[in-house]
């Protein structure tokens, strides 16, 4: 069907209509094969996970196959690094492409066979003007290019100068093969294309074997044929370079797939320019591709981001004709729902202040069950150590709170979680004058945090037992630019000029309670009160552990929904 709607009744997006009008039309016998194509010269990020999500789920949800493929026709900038990350991101990711690996290297002979055909067929010529002449010759979108002065050289001789281009008898740049179309054309794509150029480079897997290289608009068009691709979806800025991709199968008169382009993903505080986050990692702004505030994949996970969040974020975004701009905090909503039904729950002091419960015991320490996830019966309970001495954040007291300050503060009371009413009767001080020290009384008869007299106590903080606690270094993430657009300089310098100085914060003196003694790189828990955290898969060890915030519990996401009235 094609009427936009799917056998379950829920919406098609625009490619699912395209691909069931073809299949209702027969157009590629009954199949679907997608492919995902990244070049491996970086890092996927979060705009890359929306191009897997759909490129893979196309396939799946109508029987088919989607290849990975490679696009490895830029030695300068790939490597072996990059290929296996862009392997493991996908795989993590909860996608498979099968056994067979795919490069366009694997088709370079067959590339070069084909671009020899448009030459044999006066539809491509070797050009000797330089890079700067060849855009000048070009025109501009208001005025026509001119012919090379090389346009009209006979077959025999183009065959045989791009046969020397491949043994590698011309400099590198003298000379490029492109191809013959329109140099009056308005679209600037057709005004006779460089396919190929002399590059001396070492190839991650052909070695010194080409000089050679094609370019990306020859390559991906001949790539998919030779696989037999049936829809090549593609991000929209290569609309435009649609004719070309045409004009190239036609021409060459081999099995034609068909192209469809959707707007690729913008986010607020996020750019997602390979490019530029490489210059991120080289200059020093981040750790690594790896770095919680990159918006790699790799970097998303090490933060705590699951599987499960962003392909819910991808289907949540769905897929557009048109460029727009999502919220942050879209994403930020995906792994904050995932993790509310997944993530065990702790406490942890992140800021501590102690505190001496005068009327406890010395020595002595009672067991208290704790619930370790509310949104999952079956995860059972703990049990966290009650003492003398215990650690609460330091924002949970005030010496002199306002009005609506539910929190501890001299004379008050409030509930302890999971434990008792505590009342605050001293407040112990430094020479400096900072409080260092709360003296309190406990109230036995509360436990549980319910009182048998029936008081109520408006304020409920979480805590630590200063003796069982767990030490550990935890880092509390922002967002990387300080700017929704992180494009947009004031200052003209560019988008580095935006980046955020307070992007992370490190804290060194946490306490936690005794059972993330035990936690392993990788593992997600709620700290209570405080968010999400994940155990750093890089610098935790067994000597110290690291915790990474993923998010904050709180739904900024729901609130700007909130504000714009939705």
């Amino acid at each position: 069907m094609s009427d936009g709607s799917d056998s379950d009744g829920g919406s098609l997006n625009f490619v699912e209509v395209h691909v069931e009008k073809d299949l209702a039309d027969g157009r590629f016998d009954g199949r679907v094969q997608t492919r995902f194509p990244p070049e491996p010269n970086g890092y996927l990020h979060i705009g890359h996970a929306k191009s897997i999500c759909l490129n893979f789920g196309v396939a799946k949800k109508y029987g088919g196959k989607c290849n990975l493929r490679f696009d490895d026709t830029n030695p300068t900038k790939e490597s072996t690094e990059y290929v296996e990350s862009i392997q493991d991101d996908i795989r993590w990711l909860g996608f498979d492409w099968g056994e067979e690996q795919l490069f366009a290297s694997d088709y370079f002979e067959q590339l070069y066979a084909f671009a020899v055909q448009l030459i044999e067929k006066e539809k491509a010529y070797v050009c000797d003007l330089t890079a700067e002449d060849t855009r000048e010759y070009r025109g501009t979108l208001t005025t026509a290019g001119r012919n090379s002065p090389y346009r009209d050289r006979s077959v025999e001789e183009n065959v045989e100068l791009f046969a020397s281009m491949r043994a590698g008898e011309f400099p590198d740049g003298s000379r490029t093969l492109r191809a013959r179309i329109d140099m009056a054309s308005p679209n600037l794509n057709l005004r006779d294309p460089v396919l190929y150029r002399i590059m001396r480079a070492t190839h991650h897997r052909t070695g010194d074997e080409w000089c050679i290289y094609p370019m990306y608009d020859f390559a991906h068009g001949q790539s998919d044929s030779i696989e037999r691709i049936t829809h090549s979806i593609c991000t929209l800025e290569f609309e435009n370079h649609r004719p070309l991709y045409d004009w190239c199968l036609d021409a060459l008169e081999i099995y034609h797939p068909r192209q469809i382009e959707f707007a690729r993903l913008n986010m607020t505080y996020t750019i997602m320019s390979k490019r530029k986050l490489l210059e991120l990692v080289r200059d020093g702004h981040v750790t690594g591709w790896n770095d919680p505030r990159m918006p790699t994949i790799i970097g998303l996970r090490r933060r705590g981001y699951t599987p499960e969040s962003l392909r819910s974020f991808c289907e949540t975004i769905g897929v557009a004709k048109f460029n727009s701009t999502i919220e942050r905090g879209v994403l930020e909503n995906s792994v904050r729902e995932h993790l509310n039904k997944v993530a065990p729950r702790v406490m942890a002091v992140l800021r501590p202040l102690k505190v001496v419960i005068t009327n406890f015991p010395e020595g002595e320490t009672e067991l208290l069950d704790a619930v370790n996830n509310p949104e999952d019966p079956q995860a059972g309970t703990r049990q966290v150590p009650f003492s003398r001495e215990l650690y609460i954040e330091r924002d949970d007291f005030m010496e002199d709170p306002p009005k609506k300050f539910f929190r501890l503060g001299p004379g008050r009371e409030v509930r302890f979680r999971y434990a008792f009413f505590v009342k605050c009767n001293e407040v112990v001080k430094d020479e400096s004058g900072e409080v260092v020290e709360l003296r309190c009384t406990y109230d036995p008869a509360t436990r549980g945090g319910s009182a048998p007299d029936g008081r109520k106590v408006k304020g409920t903080i979480h805590w630590v037992s200063a003796a069982d606690a767990v030490s550990a270094e935890v880092r509390l993430y922002d967002h990387l630019f300080r700017t929704e657009n992180p494009e947009a300089s004031e200052e003209g310098g560019g988008y580095q000029e935006n980046l955020n100085p307070t992007s992370l914060e490190t804290l060194s003196d946490c306490r936690l309670e005794p059972s993330l003694a035990v936690a392993e790189p990788g593992q997600r828990f709620q700290f209570e009160r405080l968010g999400y955290f994940i155990v750093d898969s890089v610098d935790s060890s067994a000597d110290g552990l690291v915790f990474n915030r993923t998010v904050t519990l709180r739904d900024s996401w729901a609130k700007i929904q909130r504000r714009k009235g939705k």
